[in-house]
């Protein structure tokens, strides 16, 4: 009886074993992975927050710490991070970009916002003034803080009584329209020193004083004269200056003194009467004036070149006269002056209590009738 062996390659038996091992190690992963698969879904279930660094109240925390309200007129924190001829790109709170046009950089006139000191970095708290539906972006401003701290910088300079330059930027019916701190500011003409017109004016600097200023009411009220009257030393009274007249009125003739306007009134101008100014003088004479009154604080001058005729009606009659001997009699006035003071005071060391009030009220009233 013969026996049948079948023997199988050797080949054939290694192939079949390493099948069987790779899908025995494909199995195990397969059951290791629906393991951890499953725990994860229990841990979704039971305790979502295993395993997770913050809590759900920090997360809601960081929410709000980058939200912000985007209305208009609310305020955000940003930081530029482009610039161009037309504005500035600014990165906002919530990381989205929104745009300050060149014309919101600044309420003075730049060219460009890198005049204004914005450039790449620059980070500052803006007001949110629209929005650009065709991008879905915010346009900012920087305007209305600055026009805050300009109203707030007015206030200072008025209480520090500060004399500034303003731009003339506007003409009105009475008066100026000025630009000071980037504000529009009123110079009513009464408070011009000299007599130009509002269009003579235009584009020119004038050195001003601030004389009322509210912010709620937007009233921004400045005085040309009073800044001028601060910055010139107190004339002395007695004194000869030079002027050249103006304008003439019906009472007198308005000199200008080195910038400041005086009055010369009509029975200032000579002993003798004057009916009509103008016979006496003319706009564009050179004469010279001797100051009899100078109010700093309302800016007013008081002339006279009576007091400097050599003889009675010289001004009518003989005015180079007038003007050749204008020191010699200013000096022969404030010698009187000095006169009736030193009487006045014998007085009042001569007299009792009593007299002696009496004594001041009669010789300072003595001695201005008699000048």
């Amino acid at each position: 009886m013969g026996v049948l062996l079948h023997i199988w390659p050797l080949s054939g038996l290694q192939g079949q074993s390493s099948i069987s091992f790779s899908l025995k190690l494909t199995t195990q992963k397969r059951l290791r992975l629906k393991q951890l698969f499953r725990e994860a879904n229990e841990r979704c279930l039971n305790d979502p927050m295993d395993g997770v660094s913050f809590t759900l109240q920090d997360f809601t925390q960081a929410l709000d710490h980058y939200d912000f309200h985007s209305q208009l007129g609310t305020k955000v924190i940003g930081t530029v991070f482009c610039t161009d001829e037309n504005g500035a790109l600014v990165e906002i709170a919530a990381k989205s970009a929104a745009y300050l046009p060149l014309q919101e950089a600044c309420i003075h006139r730049v060219n460009h916002v890198e005049e204004a000191g914005i450039v790449p970095g620059f980070r500052a708290e803006f007001f949110i003034i629209g929005e650009n539906e065709a991008n879905d972006s915010l346009i900012l401003s920087l305007r209305p803080m600055q026009y805050g701290l300009a109203w707030e910088r007015c206030r200072q300079l008025q209480a520090d009584n500060v004399v500034v330059n303003g731009k003339v930027v506007g003409a009105k019916k009475g008066g100026v329209m000025v630009e000071v701190e980037g504000l529009r500011g009123f110079v009513p003409f009464s408070q011009i020193s000299t007599k130009s017109t509002g269009e003579e004016l235009l584009e020119k600097e004038l050195p001003l004083k601030f004389e009322e200023v509210d912010e709620k009411q937007s009233i921004l009220v400045l005085s040309n004269r009073k800044a001028v009257a601060d910055s010139q030393p107190q004339l002395g009274i007695g004194s000869v200056v030079i002027g050249s007249v103006r304008s003439l009125k019906p009472y007198g003739a308005i000199i200008d003194i080195g910038g400041i306007n005086g009055l010369l009134h009509v029975s200032q101008i000579s002993h003798d009467r004057v009916t009509d100014v103008e016979a006496v003088l003319q706009p564009g004479d050179i004469l010279k004036v001797m100051i009899l009154s100078h109010d700093q604080e309302r800016g007013r001058v008081s002339l006279s070149t009576k007091k400097l005729e050599p003889t009675h009606g010289d001004m009518i009659r003989n005015p180079k006269l007038v003007f050749e001997k204008a020191e010699e009699m200013a000096q022969t006035f404030r010698q009187r002056i000095a006169d009736v003071e030193a009487k006045a005071r014998a007085n009042m060391l001569n007299s009792s209590p009593r007299e002696h009030n009496k004594g001041i009220t009669s010789a300072t009233e003595i001695g201005c009738w008699s000048l």
